[in-house]
């Protein structure tokens, strides 16, 4: 691989760290994490707030890998 292929792949996977964090908001959102208090009774409700988190969670933790390959992809393109 060139230097700009790295420097593309670095610069990726940056933007993709931030959509991740994005993403892992949307998708609790959506799934319906916002509904129901924690606790309230309702075993649907709890259930399904328990999976948006848990799957928010996953996603968001993909953020900090994403940037960290970001920065060793710019730290081997710099030495290239």
């Amino acid at each position: 691989m060139n230097k700009e292929q790295i420097q593309f792949l670095s610069n990726l996977c940056f933007a993709l760290g931030f959509l991740s964090i994005v993403g892992s908001v949307l998708i609790w959102f959506s799934a319906g994490g916002q509904f129901g208090a924690p606790g309230s009774g309702d075993l649907m409700a709890d259930a399904k707030r328990a999976y948006a988190e848990r799957f928010g969670i996953f996603v968001g933790l993909w953020a900090p890998t994403f940037i960290i390959l970001s920065n060793r992809l710019h730290h081997y393109a710099e030495k290239k």
